[in-house]
């Protein structure tokens, strides 16, 4: 009896900066535990993090530094494929032929687009939110500040990056739903006018149960690194302790049974996440009976995510000096993906009538 085909699951994440807390708890742990139930492939957008016009050296040594971060948080190169996107050059061709097929006002409609034009040219959103304002505001914008055309056709990139590989699932946060759903319909477009059933339409992979919020130090929102509140994996305990002493809090319940807090709620999910259930209890039952000390929260919060985070942090000290290992990882990945995207850019030429002579 031949072996079943495991589902594909894809997802990349930006060569912007740290893995943080939030990064390890909503996703990465949860890539770790599906790697052999799923044929999993897992990359380093380089290429979308060009759309910031990030200094050179700045890109690679991120793309390095989440690759390693990866890979000590558990993601196996023997289970997963585990890739770099600019060393999959079919991505960049399909990209350009798949734009053939996606109109501008699609692309200029999503949220993500709109806020990131409104930040590059220093708009702050105006109350008449609809299309036509938005068009005229880019229109009218200053000569000397732009919006670079890949912001423009992010989507077009992050469906080719799920297509090329023929994924079927693909966990993605909320921010990221539209641009999935930019994908599904790619995908028909371009089955049906080509009259081929070459792309399966992808959906959101949500591992089952519910999703994890990881909240911030500030006091509101999930941790982000836009928003300046993060715990990386890779922050040092001083670092660390020092961040989660100075995270917002209020000045404490001031009767048994009080309700809490958003900042005092959010570190409690923070302990629950980090901490054992009999930890949490007792600082549950402190801040019922008003008896809690906020310093006391903190310290243990800090310990707890200390214990997470030293193995992992220590791995990537480990991974980063062993440039054999991190060459070989690269080299495995971008032959695994290319073999697949290579296979399905071919595809596409022959559908779209790019053939030999």
């Amino acid at each position: 009896m031949p072996e079943q085909k495991k589902e594909i699951v894809l997802s990349g994440i930006r060569s912007t900066g740290n893995l943080h807390l939030g990064n390890y708890y909503g996703a990465l742990r949860k890539f770790v535990a599906v790697q052999n139930d799923y044929d999993c492939n897992f990359f380093i957008a380089d290429l979308h993090a060009l759309t910031t016009n990030p200094n050179p050296e700045d890109l690679h040594k991120n793309a390095r530094q989440i690759l390693a971060e990866y890979l000590a948080a558990g993601l196996d190169p023997e289970k997963s494929t585990i890739f770099v996107q600019s060393d999959v050059p079919e991505i960049a061709e399909m990209y350009l032929l798949l734009n053939m097929h996606v109109g501008i006002g699609e692309l200029m409609r999503t949220t993500s687009f709109k806020d990131k034009a409104r930040k590059a040219l220093g708009i702050t959103a105006p109350a008449d939110d609809s299309d036509e304002a938005f068009e005229k505001e880019i229109i009218g914008a200053s000569t000397n500040k732009r919006v670079n055309a890949g912001l423009l056709t992010y989507p077009t990139l992050m469906a080719v990056d799920i297509l090329i590989q023929k994924a079927t699932k693909v966990p993605v946060g909320k921010d990221q739903l539209q641009h999935l759903e930019l994908t599904r319909r790619f995908a028909r477009r371009f089955n049906s006018f080509y009259g081929v059933d070459l792309f399966p339409e992808p959906t959101d992979f949500d591992f089952g149960g519910q999703p994890i919020k990881v909240p911030g130090l500030d006091g509101s929102g999930k941790m982000g690194k836009s928003e300046g509140n993060c715990i990386y994996l890779v922050d040092d305990p001083k670092v660390l302790r020092k961040k989660v002493m100075h995270a917002v809090t209020d000045e404490g319940p001031k009767e048994p049974d009080s309700p809490m807090s958003e900042p005092i709620a959010n570190l409690f999910s923070l302990l629950e996440l980090t901490s054992k259930p009999e930890v949490v209890q007792q600082f549950r039952d402190a801040y019922a009976d008003c008896s809690i000390r906020y310093g006391d929260l903190k310290k243990q919060i800090a310990e707890d995510i200390l214990a997470v985070t030293t193995p992992i942090r220590e791995r990537v000290n480990d991974i980063l000096a062993d440039e054999e290992y991190l060459a070989k990882v690269v080299r495995m990945g971008a032959e695994k993906a290319r073999e697949r995207a290579a296979k399905t850019l071919a595809e596409v030429r022959y559908i779209m009538g790019i053939r030999k002579f």
